[in-house]
């Protein structure tokens, strides 16, 4: 009998990448029908009946979803298709969706406000086409909060006359708190889904949040995920678009995800066996995930060799037991069912499929988000964000006025907008400190070792050159990092946060156990644990975080302080005690509010974008 690990080999390894199939052989079993966790897979569709960006679109749009359908039929994999209002109303649509569906298929909502939904619900419509991707039109934060509800009933009134059932999941590349409460209340709903982080892609950034798989988000704010219970949705999202965990960081050069259309990414054969190995083997605590699949504005002459590389490809690798494809609806009960509060996951590439030597990895909890890049034979914290449940959106209880649209997370370090022209990006960058107070880089020595202790608790090993290792231990509230040398004491090394201007900016205080921030008007801290390191400024205006006498220094990530937070929690920015504060030539004691030199962190306005429409053609690698 062949063995699970050669049919992945035979599956995942070509002529064309010996390496790849060499690294499979050497890594051991493959985490299969043994796994702890599950590997999941939806192959998600969503459908609009028109596009203003292409001519003859209803057409162009329907054949491809009419030739996705065939597609996976052929290959017996369950799929969820879900429709935007547009497409919902056309009886081509329901003919094809009611007699070609597979039995194993979902049909689900799509939660983009086109001109007949608008109207329906008793809108005069604000857009200048049927359907305009301006976010303040279509979609629902571009509402009031009564204007939303009205929405989904008149979307949900609609679906049920078609189809006779309201859908079980609603997705769209943003849908509010508001709106996702309403769908989970009145109708019934087990899983959401929204656009993967991104900064200025079609005029949205969503940035800072739980990076992939799914999160129980608050009930103040849809990009947020939650820390309790009681000020949870309980519905699911689910991260799209399958991103690469290296390279689609920030506003890249190019588009690396897994949607079919980009040859560079999706649409290569390459790329896609390297996402999936990496997805297969690496370490993921609660569950591993990703969304495949592709809207049908790109039309099916775009997608269709990759799409159906990426479909063969999958339908091997269930048959193999690596994979499980389901629905979104079985992929959010399935979540709803194991975990009343959101769990810790990773994502963990360790392989580049651009044979750069980069490796990259992701951790989420309810409490923050953190990934470890290796570039350039050095290593180093390159985001770190933290979760507030008791943070409102901006469109809360307002709608949203402009084109654009902005949802964002409270960085403690953040390597896409923090990061300048310079050799050297933002990031929290571990040294070596001699004797003299000199610093030198702490350089890898060989791969890390990555590994699950439990259900939630990764650690990171990274051998050092000149001896010793470097440990990270990322836990559900706490990351824990120590320094050893070769005779296993005390490295004397450090953690230096380097932002520029930015990190100044968004950094009000530094007291010798915490790292104050001020961010869009939120107050909150980045905060060490109890004799577990130290924290001061340097003169170049980064800031030093110190270890203990063994070398260890922790993160505590998991509550907000109180001077921070008001009884009704909501952020509370009374008196501070005698700081370090900025200046603008680096740091200095100072008490009180004001920066000399600093401006205030607060740049949702000076985002890059990107014009609405140009994600379609943005396939440079």
């Amino acid at each position: 009998m062949i063995s699970p690990q050669k049919i992945l080999v035979q599956i995942l390894g070509t002529r064309r990448s010996g390496l790849l199939v060499g690294i499979l052989l050497l890594a051991g079993p493959f985490p299969l029908a043994h796994a702890r966790e599950p590997r999941i897979v939806n192959i998600y569709n969503f459908v609009r009946n028109s596009d203003f960006r292409i001519p003859n679109s209803r057409a162009v749009l329907f054949e491809a979803t009419s030739n996705q359908v065939q597609l996976l039929r052929q290959a017996n994999l369950p799929a969820t298709w879900a429709l935007q209002y547009d497409a919902l109303i056309n009886p081509r649509y329901q003919e094809l969706f009611k007699e070609q569906l597979g039995t194993n298929d979902e049909i689900g909502g799509w939660l983009e406000i086109p001109r007949p939904l608008a109207e329906k619900a008793g809108f005069k419509w604000r857009g200048a086409h049927d359907w305009d991707p301006a976010a303040d039109v279509g979609f629902s934060p571009g509402y009031t909060p009564a204007e939303r509800r009205n929405l989904v009933d008149a979307y949900m009134a609609e679906f049920k006359a078609v189809f006779g059932y309201y859908p079980r999941t609603v997705g769209s590349w943003f849908i509010d708190e508001v709106t996702l409460e309403y769908l989970a209340k009145h109708y019934g709903i087990v899983a959401s889904c929204n656009c993967k982080d991104q900064v200025g892609t079609d005029g949205y950034t969503v940035w800072g949040g739980y990076w992939n798989q799914a999160y129980y988000p608050s009930r103040l704010n849809a990009y947020m995920p939650a820390q309790t219970k009681a000020a949870q949705i309980p519905v699911p999202i689910f991260r799209m678009l399958g991103s690469d965990p290296i390279y689609q960081y920030g506003n890249p050069h190019g588009m690396f995800t897994m949607e079919p259309v980009y040859s560079a990414a999706g649409g290569s054969p390459d790329f896609v066996r390297s996402f999936m190995k990496n997805f297969i083997q690496g370490p993921s605590l609660a569950f591993a995930y990703v969304q495949v699949g592709q809207e049908n504005s790109f039309g099916w002459k775009a997608m269709k060799k990759g799409l159906t590389m990426q479909v063969a490809l999958l339908a091997k690798l269930a048959k193999a037991g690596a994979i499980q494809v389901e629905t979104l609806a079985q992929a959010g009960q399935w979540f709803r069912s194991r975990y009343s509060v959101t769990p810790p996951t990773s994502v963990v590439f360790l392989n580049d499929w651009r044979h750069q030597n980069r490796k990259s990895v992701w951790y989420d909890s309810r409490f923050y988000r953190l990934n470890v890049l290796w570039k350039n034979g050095a290593f180093f914290i390159r985001d770190l964000h933290r979760f507030d449940q008791n943070v409102a959106s901006p469109t809360h209880a307002i709608p949203l006025t402009t084109t654009s649209m902005a949802y964002l997370a409270l960085p403690v370090m953040d390597g896409a907008l923090w990061s300048t022209s310079g050799p050297k990006p933002a990031g929290i960058w571990p040294v070596l400190l001699s004797a003299d107070g000199k610093t030198s880089p702490m350089t890898p020595d060989g791969p890390p070792v990555v590994k699950e202790l439990n259900r939630t608790d990764l650690r990171i090993t990274q051998r050092l050159q000149g001896g010793g290792t470097f440990a990270m231990i990322c836990r559900e509230n706490s990351v824990v990092c120590t320094g050893l040398n070769a005779e296993h004491q005390p490295l004397h090394w450090a953690w230096d946060l380097a932002g520029g201007k930015r990190l100044q900016s968004a950094v009000r205080a530094v007291t010798p156990s915490s790292i104050r921030y001020r961010y869009n008007s939120v107050g909150y801290e980045l905060r060490l644990s109890p004799g577990a390191g130290s924290c001061y400024g340097l003169i170049n205006g980064n800031i030093r975080l110190s270890p203990n006498s063994s070398g260890t220094i922790i993160l505590n990530l998991g509550t907000f302080c109180c001077h921070l937070a008001s009884g009704g929690g909501a952020p509370c920015h009374g008196k501070l005690t005698p700081v370090i504060r900025p200046t603008a030539f680096g740091w200095a004691a100072q008490t009180g509010r004001g920066s000399p030199g600093v401006e205030s962190a607060s740049w949702v306005d000076s985002l890059p974008q990107q014009a609405c429409g140009d994600r379609r053609e943005d396939d440079e690698g």
